[in-house]
């Protein structure tokens, strides 16, 4: 059932515009933070709002409210921005009805997760007690609503439970921080994997070495994989970026531009992010966009794809109450068929990428990457040997050479499925 507010809104706005649509959203969260290994809050975090897009005498208006005792404000001020709008180049979503909802999960009481917290922090100090704890958990559960004048009424609602677990050394000046998190549908994370990832990750720390700034194998972790690759190739991909002639990709479809073992696909039918429609109640589909390295084609909202005469992919996309923009809802890059310790065994003298500093000073729409590592290690004949710090790792997706995948594939924050990528060569520097 709509919440009572769309239909006041669309009773007001409709006999003033050519056209309306509503997008109705309701988020509720209860974290719980740990820090320096003590509880630091508890809060509640609600947001409830409205955003409004009209057409009127041909133009596009928008206008966005969390106050909906003031609905009657939020369509003038919608109907007044069209004045002044973009030339509206769209229609809102035809006459269909779209439900998208999973069944309820009882997420875990702010008492039992502060109980699992304590218990983290306890266990992690057991293998050195010297590490500041951070732990943090967000159950949270969203709703989403869509109502067009033609007819459309959609309806999303989804539960998750993100949890990380991490922590920071100090060794004179040496700062260590070293963290896991899990993003899931409602379940229990793996807690007993967090707890082990980070320890593991700690112990190949606690020696450190260097290597020599050249060209050597990078091995890119899953989380690495998510923090340098993914956006790159969301850049890259985007019909925005095609219209307005930013990709190098935009005349390439057909063509067979990255190494063959790239495959590389968004499937909106998986995993904590999945979606039957966009934020433009656009319905979405699996859609691959690159295929054994060979471009397949872009991802689209409406706006992009209405200026490049083409039709939406189901990418229209929101944060909050913005208007959409295209966005891809879930990356997934294809698996190879090595286990991932078989490619820390490949290597004879490289190096492992886990965790970068910020977003690195990457041209993404060149192709091209450069990360410093927060988080590295040195491999020397197929063994770990300690952590390498002050290294920065460049490439570009154009050239690299992809020696292996493995055969596991990791969510990572919900949003990214990969694998592990092995790169046969790529430029390291380093500063002593």
């Amino acid at each position: 059932m709509n919440h009572p507010a769309l239909t006041t809104i669309m009773d007001l706005a409709k006999p003033r515009a050519e056209g309306v649509e509503i997008y109705y959203l309701r988020t509720q969260s209860q974290p719980v933070q740990f820090e320096n290994n003590r509880l630091k809050s508890l809060t509640t975090k609600s947001v409830e709002g409205v955003a409004l897009r009209v057409i009127r005498e041909g133009r596009l208006g928008f206008a966005a409210s969390t106050d909906l005792t003031r609905l009657e404000d939020l369509v003038n001020a919608a109907l007044e921005t069209a004045t002044i709008g973009d030339p509206a180049e769209i229609e809102f979503a035809p006459a269909q009805q779209v439900e998208d909802t999973r069944p309820p999960m009882t997420l875990p009481t702010t008492e039992t997760l502060v109980a699992i917290g304590k218990d983290l922090v306890a266990r992690l100090h057991d293998y050195n007690p010297e590490i500041l704890v951070d732990v943090g958990f967000n159950p949270s559960c969203g709703e989403v609503q869509i109502l067009t004048d033609a007819g459309a009424q959609a309806h999303y609602q989804r539960q998750s439970l993100s949890a990380s677990l991490g922590g920071n050394w100090v060794r004179g000046e040496d700062f260590l921080q070293i963290y896991s998190y899990e993003v899931t549908d409602g379940r229990d994370p793996d807690y007993e994997r967090l707890l082990r990832d980070v320890i593991q990750k700690y112990t190949w720390a606690e020696a450190t070495t260097s290597v020599t700034s050249g060209t050597m194998p990078v091995l890119f972790t899953p989380r690495a994989v998510a923090s340098v690759l993914a956006g790159l190739f969301e850049s890259l991909l985007s019909g925005q970026a095609v219209v307005q002639q930013a990709t190098p990709l935009a005349a390439k479809v057909g063509q067979r531009v990255f190494d063959p073992q790239w495959t590389l696909m968004e499937d909106p039918t998986l995993g904590v992010s999945a979606r039957r429609f966009d934020d433009e109640c656009t319905p979405t589909q699996p859609q691959t966009l690159i295929d054994q390295g060979v471009v397949q084609g872009f991802y689209w909202d409406k706006t992009w794809a209405q200026r490049a005469g083409r039709t939406s992919t189901g990418n229209g996309y929101r944060g909050g109450l913005s208007r959409p923009g295209a966005e891809l809802v879930n990356v997934c890059i294809g698996a190879g068929q090595t286990p991932y310790a078989e490619l820390v065994a490949q290597m004879s003298d490289g190096i492992i990428v886990d965790q970068v500093l910020g977003a690195g000073q990457s041209n993404e729409l060149a192709g091209e990457f450069s990360v410093n590592l927060d988080l590295g290690y040195r491999v020397v004949n197929g063994e770990i040997v300690g952590r390498v710090k002050n290294t920065m790792v460049a490439g570009s997706v154009f050239e690299a050479t992809i020696q292996a995948l493995s055969q596991e594939r990791e969510w990572v924050g919900g949003g990214v499925l990969t694998p592990a990528i092995l790169f046969a060569s790529l430029g390291v520097a380093t500063r002593s």
